[in-house]
């Protein structure tokens, strides 16, 4: 078999293991993400919980990243304290490095069978928990096939005459060694990725021990380095707990780098074979850094806050943060294509408010204060100012001589402004007082019942993108899916609320002083999703798609 065959069947495997690895963890975020998250908002404060927390996570997410972006959205948020974050995610990293342990054992009976159940699961039901749990064996079952097809697609190289050659090559320059694979768990985006491959790879003989541990440590700056990038346009208190991880685990590796080269340890102790000293070697440099990181965690949050700042712009001058430039130029009135684009701007710019509002509601439910209030509170505001301007703009257009499509378009955007500004009153003005009274009243939602909410959040906030992406693209797909999804979400609510009188009955203390929240919240989020979705109805209409307020068969 020729070199660029074999390099070819190895490039589809690794390729099949990514694939797997993102989709088992896109079929737990979206089957128990809420419920994880929960979790894991709830034991941050206790920094024993914090790093059981992360490496828990990890494990299900089959990701340390992932857990490391989560972790830091939250800390921007002020949900946890960036301290605890970086706990979590130290625990985060050891729990990437047991799924790892786990995969190296003989798992080959998992393949057909994971197969078959998770096929069976995704495609003989329409419940979404069990399609996503059928996405999670599927993922799995394709996750241990790639492993053997490394192992079987790299098998030819045994006979290579220049594979020698290169393991030689890099055992005799290990710094180039520990950067390579630092580059290529970048390529991956996946730490468990990269030691998967040199671990398969040091089953069929071609990496030495030694070899090895290098390329393990090269994974773990390689793998410290993607969050940092992913979040380097993020609010500050985000990027906060990828910087510590950063300083913490590629700082780590870089020091036992240097110190495994001056001393040259032996590596026998970690295991009988190749593959089981470096998954071990894995483990064990996690959980140094753990244990490092306990004593260390204050001086490095506070080295990483400072990082951060450097590398943030100061603040502009008030007069300029405050600035608002219109799109709604007068100069265009008389040329209605040019006014109605700049109209759509200008209301595409209330969606992004709306959006932020949405947002951010959510966790006003979970760590409120007057200043987060007083500041959604003025979002609000901003809108009425465009909705104003906006209803004068077009009301200026519709004097002009139009077309039949610019003055449909015109009476589109109008409605619009008016649903968005509706929106915006309902968080406000409904919204806002739910938290003001789970706030002063120090109210706590269940665990089942705050899954539900943030759940139904997150569709209506799925919604709502779809809603402002139809009313620029005006794309008849998206409009009957947002239509669809509201009949979904009507369903939802309706099991939503039987889910919450079943606690009530039960007598459940927690489910009885939130109880008049929950509903008025859920009533509240399908009033904003009904809004969001009749802006989907013009194109529809347009299109011959709506009959009456319903969608037409086919």
């Amino acid at each position: 078999m020729s070199g660029s065959v074999v390099l070819l069947h190895l490039a589809g495997a690794i390729a099949l293991m990514l694939f797997a690895t993102r989709m088992v963890r896109t079929g737990v975020e979206r089957a128990y993400g809420d419920v994880l998250r929960y979790k894991l908002r709830t034991t941050m404060r206790n920094p024993i919980l914090a790093v059981l927390a992360g490496t828990a996570l990890a494990i299900a997410f089959q990701s340390s990243t992932a857990v490391t972006l989560l972790v830091g959205s939250f800390a921007g948020a002020g949900i946890v304290s960036g301290m605890a974050g970086q706990l979590a995610v130290r625990g985060a990293e050891i729990g990437s490095a047991l799924v790892v342990k786990l995969l190296t054992f003989d798992l080959t009976l998992l393949v057909p069978i994971c197969l078959t159940a998770g096929t069976i699961m995704f495609m003989a039901t329409e419940r979404r928990d069990w399609r996503q749990l059928g996405r999670i064996l599927v993922g799995i079952g394709l996750l241990v096939l790639s492993l053997e097809m490394i192992g079987t697609a790299s098998e030819p190289l045994r006979e290579s005459r220049l594979m020698p050659v290169i393991v030689d090559y890099f055992s005799g320059d290990l710094v180039t060694a520990y950067l390579l694979a630092a580059l290529i768990t970048w390529l991956f985006h996946s730490s468990i990725a990269a030691v998967l491959l040199f671990v398969t790879l040091a089953g069929r003989g071609f990496i030495p021990p030694d070899l090895g541990v290098v390329l393990v440590l090269g994974v773990n700056l390689g793998s410290s380095v993607i969050a940092p990038l992913l979040t380097r346009s993020a609010d500050p208190g985000v990027r906060v707990v990828p910087i510590g991880n950063l300083l913490m685990r590629g700082v780590g590796s870089l020091v036992m780098l240097v110190v495994f080269m001056t001393f040259r340890p032996s590596v026998a102790s970690l295991g009988a074979t190749v593959p089981d000293q470096i998954v071990n070697a894995h483990i064990l440099f996690n959980c140094l850094i753990l244990l490092a990181g306990l004593p260390l965690a204050g001086l490095v949050y506070r080295a990483s806050k400072w990082i951060v700042a450097l590398g943030t712009p100061p603040e502009p001058a008030s007069a300029l943060a405050t600035q608002e430039i219109s799109a709604l130029s007068e100069d265009a009135l008389d040329s209605p294509p040019q006014a109605l684009a700049n109209a759509t701007r200008e209301v595409v710019r209330v969606c992004e408010t709306i959006e932020i509002m949405l947002s951010r509601i959510i966790e006003l439910y979970e760590a409120a204060d007057d200043d987060k209030i007083k500041a959604l509170a003025a979002l609000d505001d901003r809108v009425d100012r465009k909705h104003a301007a906006i209803k004068l703009y077009l009301a200026k257009v519709t004097s002009r001589q139009l077309t039949e499509a610019e003055a449909l378009r015109c009476q589109e955007l109008i409605g619009a402004c008016v649903k968005l500004e509706q929106v915006g009153d309902i968080i406000v003005r409904n919204m806002l007082v739910h938290v003001r009274k789970k706030m002063e009243r120090g109210l706590e939602f269940t665990p089942e019942g705050w899954r539900e909410l943030t759940s139904f959040h997150a569709s209506v906030l799925a919604n709502a993108r779809l809603a402002f992406n139809v009313l620029v693209s005006r794309d008849a797909a998206t409009a009957r899916q947002l239509v669809e999804e509201k009949d979904r979400l009507r369903d939802v609510e309706k099991a939503t609320s039987t889910s919450h009188f079943v606690r009530l009955r039960e007598g459940t203390v927690k489910s009885l002083e939130t109880s008049t929240i929950h509903l008025d919240t859920i009533r509240d989020l399908k009033q904003i999703n009904s809004l969001l979705a009749s802006m989907a109805y013009p194109v529809l209409e347009e299109q011959g798609l709506l009959r009456g307020s319903r969608l037409t068969a086919g």
